[in-house]
């Protein structure tokens, strides 16, 4: 028995060494797989940039830390056997790439997270080795490499996402499963699978159709091309399809409107054609279904909000015809509806319900007719409502002005008849109104006074009659007024001097206006377009027209109107054709009407005669006994110039100050004779000095390196720059910097303009505070000025005036954070065959590609330089790399996200997305190489403000 005993126990003795030697034994590996690790995750740290991200990673040998240190250090997670499982850095700023991460190292790691950060480089092939990973985002880096087909060993990643790098290449079919159900690679667990935003190209194989579990694919914003894949119906688990903005050809599927659990659908922005299956939303309970911009034909599927869940949908610039999909009528979860640019038929009325969450809808240009129906009004939330180009008839109900929230309305171009409603005003969120090209009657509502948001309003091509209200001058933030082509009659209200926010168009021509032009129409300093034709105004032109520096084009033709027309502005370059078949108008500056010289009454011809017998003889000795006095005091002081002046400080004639407030010595003496001290800025040609005179009078002046080492050459040069000066102080725009005065010696050859405080762009950019406070709104009126500016330089100014050189050094920002375009025409003042005429001709990164091989600086030049400095605006630094891959890629598809400065928070406010949106299509367009693609800074001002307004 005893025996027995004994033998249990040495039998259970020898069990408890084992399993004390074996826990020993794991915990030894335990320690000793920490510690490779540790080791390899300092190896990838040495070969990383420094930066304070890693300061917690340090090497258990050389500090207190424990064995198992990696544990604890910043985004590390281990398991209970101090193995790591888990590496989260995102969004930490982390630097370098992933050439030196020894991914064998990490045979338990579930979970790598390095997304938004500033990772280069490849995705190394070895990634592979991570055979237990689950869960891998790179996204939102600068990995520029393909896809490596090791990735096909992560058989148990349920989330991929490599979104936002600069990804090539194509899909891989060896990335995924073969479909025979056993096999042993491929993305066989994967659900979420991301590749937004790369250049990743090529057909998605029919392979991917083997993942069972993919839930969702989001290839958005890339370069696939080819068919959808037919695989993807057989996807049972899919929620989300994201194809939009590829290039995907032909039908869809027929299959996908199969998948029960699809909620979220988007092709938008491709070449698909055909037609869109019948059935599709029947199965599914859609919430997103985007097909806009695509070539569709047929009629839109019916059943699209049967689950009654639909929120966004789009189906706009297609070629659908036939009927409105009857679901949408009693979809009460509708937010955003675009269905505009097709054929698409039916009752207005009819076809549509009550919406309570809709913020958004847009039917423009489709064959609707009926009429409109009061239930719009208990759609509260509606901010966009946009039925123009279609047949509706009928009145505008009244339920309509209830809207509180009600931003844009544009009812253009139906049948609508009625009266506009008098309680318009109510509207009072209203930016755009747009009731053109209808066949209402009746006056216009003097409550259009009271809605102060107003920027644009056109009941233009319509039967409206009475006068001008006089309380449409309270609409101080309109930008573009058109009332042309109505019955209008009455004068032009004065009240019309206080929209001194008009820029774009005032229209009131095609109407029976009658009685003089108001002087106060010269307040209108803003205004590009003015259009007055055809009415019966009477009297002469007011002088105050010639002052409205920025109109670009003006009609008068067409009434009654007499007398000289006004010296100056738009008066010395307009042409004839703008002034014809009036009473009687004459000029001295336009080719084509009569002088005002050659004006005389022929009935009082002998009265005249008898006047200039009188008046002769004494004009005559007046002229005589003058020419006497002038040469007296111009031999006096003559002599005593002779006597005082210095060769070296002489103005001779080349000094003038549009003020007199200020000379020549106190430039000279408050600058301590252009001392470095006051140097404020540089360029190609010449310093840039701020300027304090004793009276506390601020001045920027800019010397130019320009100097003449005799006085034959001084008199040549100092006759051109006085010529170009002289026109150039003559330039007064809101966005240009003033040109205020001017000096040419031997020794001295600068400028003088007025100071602005805040800066360049430049320097405002590249200031973290400062770029802080220039918030998504500055940035915007920034862009939109200095548009204004190089548009009046190109078109306005006779001859033109190419600027050359515009960077975000010479745009500044008064303290209203207006962009002022300064330096503008000094490369006027250089030789032609100087030396520097090529650094003034440009700066590296601004200058267009074309100067790389002539010299000739067309107006195309400033079209490209404005839109680098556009997109540097958005940015917040200059975009090399976004121009760069524009100009190497056939595509110019590039994510608003990408572009904008990361300093700033994300714009909250989808009117600030749509105008950020607009300036980045646009630069784009400046941008592009061949400058005949690129449009006219007109024809950008336009963009930016008109699109904006009614976009």
């Amino acid at each position: 028995m005893a025996a027995q005993n004994k033998q249990r126990f040495s039998v259970s003795y020898a069990s408890s060494c084992v399993f004390v030697f074996l826990l020993l034994l794991s915990s030894f590996e335990s320690m000793e797989g920490s510690a490779m690790e540790a080791q390899a995750l300092l190896r990838w740290k040495r070969s990383l940039p420094p930066q304070t991200v890693l300061d917690s990673w340090v090497d258990a040998l050389n500090s207190s830390s424990s064995v198992s240190a990696p544990c604890q250090w910043r985004g590390i997670t281990c398991n209970e056997q101090s193995s790591v499982i888990d590496i989260k850095l995102d969004n930490t700023g982390l630097m370098g790439t992933l050439d030196h991460l020894n991914f064998s190292s990490f045979p338990n790691l579930l979970r790598l997270d390095l997304k938004i950060n500033n990772i280069s480089g490849v995705i190394p092939p070895s990634i592979g080795a991570l055979s237990k990973l689950q869960f891998l985002d790179l996204s939102t880096n600068y990995l520029n490499s393909t896809l490596p087909l090791s990735l096909a060993n992560l058989t148990n990643v349920f989330e991929l996402d490599v979104s936002r790098n600069f990804i090539t290449g194509s899909l891989d079919s060896r990335l995924f499963p073969d479909g025979s159900g056993n096999s042993r690679t491929g993305l066989k667990s994967l659900r979420n699978f991301l590749l937004q935003d790369t250049l990743l190209r090529g057909r998605v194989p029919e392979e991917i159709g083997n993942i069972k579990t993919l839930a969702l694919i989001a290839f958005d914003r890339s370069q696939f091309s080819g068919p959808i894949p037919q695989s993807l119906g057989n996807l049972s688990n899919l929620n989300v399809i994201r194809l939009n903005e590829n290039h995907f050809s032909g039908q869809i599927p027929k299959s996908i409107a199969n998948l029960k659990n699809l909620t979220d659908l988007r092709l938008f922005t491709n070449n698909l054609s055909g037609e869109v299956p019948q059935n599709l939303g029947n199965s599914s309970s859609l919430s997103v279904l985007h097909l806009a911009e695509n070539n569709f034909i047929g009629n839109l599927p019916p059943q699209v909000c049967k689950g009654g869940k639909l929120v966004n949908f789009s189906a706009a610039y297609n070629s659908f015809s036939g009927p409105v999909p009857s679901s949408l009528q009693n979809c009460s979860s509708l937010f955003r509806v675009l269905m505009q640019n097709n054929s698409l038929t039916g009752l207005l009325d009819q076809d549509f319900g009550v919406y309570p969450s809709l913020n958004y809808i847009d039917l423009s240009y489709n064959q609707l007719k009926g009429t409109l129906s009061p239930n719009w009004g208990e759609c509260k939330k509606l901010t966009l409502l946009r039925i123009t180009g279609n047949q509706v008839n009928g009145e505008i109900p009244e339920e309509i002005l209830g809207l509180k929230n009600l931003a844009k309305l544009d009812l253009s171009y139906n049948n609508l008849s009625g009266s506009i409603p008098k309680r318009i005003g109510n509207l009072s969120k209203l930016l755009i109104l747009g009731l053109r090209g209808n066949r209402l009657s009746g006056s216009i509502p003097i409550g259009i006074g009271s809605m102060g948001n107003l920027a644009s309003l056109d009941l233009s091509m319509n039967v409206l009659s009475g006068s001008i209200p006089y309380e449409l001058g309270e609409c101080s933030r309109l930008q573009y007024l058109s009332l042309s082509r109505n019955q209008l009659n009455g004068s032009i209200p004065f009240s019309i001097g206080k929209l001194a926010a008009l820029q774009i168009l005032l229209d009131l021509s095609y109407n029976s206006l009658s009685e003089q032009l108001p002087y106060t129409l010269g307040n209108l300093k803003s205004l590009e377009n003015l259009s007055l034709s055809h009415n019966n105004l009477s009297g002469s032109v007011p002088n105050s027209l010639a002052t409205m520096v920025s109109l670009i084009s003006i009609d008068l033709s067409f009434n009654n109107l007499e007398g000289p027309l006004p010296d100056g502005g738009i008066f010395s370059r307009a042409e004839a054709a703008a002034f014809s078949n009036n009473k009687g108008l004459c000029s001295n500056d336009i080719v084509g009407l009569p002088s005002c010289n050659d004006h005389e009454n022929d009935d009082g011809g002998t009265t005249k005669k008898k006047l200039v017998a009188i008046l002769v003889p004494t004009i005559v000795g007046s002229a005589l006994v003058s020419l006497v006095l002038f040469g007296i005091v111009s031999y006096i002081l003559r002599k005593r110039t002779e006597r005082v002046s210095d060769s070296n400080t002489t103005f001779r004639d080349v000094w003038y100050f549009f003020d007199g407030k200020v000379t020549y010595s106190e430039i000279i003496e408050a600058s301590k004779d252009f001392d470095d001290e006051y140097c404020i800025g540089e360029g190609g040609s010449g310093k840039v000095y701020k300027v304090e005179t004793p009276d506390r009078a601020v001045y920027a002046v800019k010397k130019l390196h320009d100097s003449w080492d005799d006085d034959q050459m001084m008199m040549q040069n100092s006759k051109k720059f006085l010529n170009e000066a002289r026109g150039l102080t003559e330039i007064k725009h809101g966005n240009i910097v003033r040109l205020l005065g001017f000096c040419c010696t031997k020794v001295h050859t600068f400028l003088v303009y007025e100071y602005i405080n805040r800066g360049s762009l430049a320097h405002i950019l590249s200031d973290a505070k400062e770029a802080m406070e220039l918030n998504w709104s500055k940035r915007i009126r920034a862009v939109k000025g200095t548009a204004r500016a190089l548009s009046y330089l190109h078109h306005y100014c006779i001859p033109p005036i190419i600027h050359r050189n515009i960077t975000s050094k010479n745009v500044l920002l008064d303290s209203r954070y207006e962009a002022r375009v300064s330096d503008f025409g000094t490369a006027r003042f250089m030789n032609t065959d100087a030396s520097n005429w090529i650094a003034v001709a440009g700066t590296t990164g601004y200058i267009a590609p074309e100067l790389a091989y002539t010299t000739v600086v067309p107006e195309k030049c400033d079209v490209y330089s404005f839109g680098v400095l556009a997109l540097e605006v958005l940015a917040g630094t200059h975009p090399g790399d976004i121009i760069f891959a524009l100009h190497s890629s056939s595509d110019n598809n590039i994510d608003l996200k990408d572009v904008l400065d990361s300093r700033l928070p994300f714009p909250q406010t989808q009117e600030i997305v749509d105008n950020l949106c607009l300036i980045m299509n646009v630069a784009i367009s400046c941008v592009q190489k061949d400058p005949s693609s690129r449009p006219t800074m007109s024809n950008v001002t336009w963009l930016l403000e008109v699109q904006a307004a009614v976009g």
